[in-house]
């Protein structure tokens, strides 16, 4: 994973023979709020804004979400809302965003995403202080382990382990990529520059003009794995994360309290960091990020990220709000940001 650069900011040029032939494709963890239960001074209450090439949905929504999407420059134009479960640190927020939709003017349809219970839940919320929406929405119950399917991804629903909540995490697992285009043996066979590039990379055999034949096989390389962010909303560390998460890309695990407070995390269907962190260890993913910190750890949760980096050799981020994380392919460099701040 690499940071995203700060507006404005140059890119390295990359020579041809290093970067695809099709561009890559964006994907980004933004997070609007880091606290558990309640806001603090420093950390607004839980929601993760996703962004796919452009394309933003939010996991979870809890109170003042709006106002952190203005802040950290997230778009209005969220096409889908994706509840982990229905506590109202995680959910309260929607009630205000959908208001200021419909002030807005929006008229693109809103999918509402969630566990057992949703449907109802959502009815009542459409109708509290609200007023007529000026958009259509539409409740979905999501059943773990069908996924949501999208164009070239989809959104996977995973059983999680939340004390007796209705509760979900999601995983959004790309498609497997195509392989590498070489365009210098491309030059070297003579097959010109263009469109011909392009239909070759995406698998089709061309005939060049003086009636050679020249296959995906001469150029492109094998095909590569897509990207997997897992976001797991609260739960105990349970068989449904660790399975979603193999080999993930990020890993986003809640850390709600410390090695001290180990009985605490269990009775409430929380996890503690170093659970969070053995978890991701077992899973091999390739990086975590450490959110849902109770408000004791609000200013200071140094404990936490020791206490994950004692079994979990990776990466760590402890993330607060306002952190971007751009998630990059396996084969690129791994670093984080914050609007254009780096992480040290």
């Amino acid at each position: 994973m690499r940071a995203s650069q700060p507006r404005g900011a140059a890119r390295s040029p990359r020579s041809a023979s290093q970067r695809d032939y099709l561009s890559r494709v964006s994907l980004s963890v933004r997070f609007l709020g880091t606290s558990a239960s309640r806001p603090t001074v420093e950390r607004g209450v839980s929601s993760i804004a996703l962004v796919r090439e452009g394309e933003t949905m939010l996991i979870d929504c809890g109170e003042g979400t709006q106002r952190q999407m203005m802040r950290w420059g997230i778009s209005f134009n969220v096409g889908d809302i994706l509840f982990t479960h229905f506590h109202t640190d995680h959910f309260l927020g929607v009630l205000g965003l959908l208001r200021t939709m419909t002030l807005q003017g929006r008229t693109e349809p809103m999918r509402i995403w969630g566990p057992k219970g949703a449907a109802a839940i959502m009815r009542r919320a459409e109708g509290l202080g609200v007023e007529r929406l000026s958009f259509a929405m539409t409740v979905h119950e999501v059943t773990p382990g069908v996924p949501i399917a999208r164009k070239e991804y989809a959104i996977l629903p995973f059983s999680v382990d939340h004390r007796n909540a209705m509760a979900v995490g999601y995983a959004l697992i790309e498609e497997t990529r195509l392989g590498r285009f070489d365009p210098e043996h491309a030059r070297a066979l003579g097959v010109p520059e263009g469109p011909l590039w392009g239909r070759i990379h995406k698998g089709e055999a061309v005939t060049l003009d003086d009636g050679r034949v020249i296959t995906p096989a001469d150029l492109v390389g094998p095909t590569r794995p897509g990207r997997r962010v897992v976001i797991s909303g609260d739960t105990r560390p349970c068989a449904g994360t660790r399975e979603a998460s193999v080999e993930a890309d990020l890993l986003v695990h809640e850390a709600t309290f410390g090695d001290e407070e180990e009985a605490r995390a269990k009775e409430t269907g929380h996890s503690t960091a170093r659970e969070a962190a053995q978890l991701a260890h077992e899973a091999g993913v390739r990086r975590l990020a450490l959110t849902h910190f109770s408000a004791r750890y609000s200013r200071d949760p140094s404990d936490l990220d020791r206490e994950a980096r004692s079994v979990y050799a990776g990466p760590v981020t402890l993330a607060r709000d306002g952190m971007e994380i751009d998630v990059s392919y396996p084969d690129a460099v791994a670093s984080d940001s914050t609007t254009g701040r780096r992480e040290a």
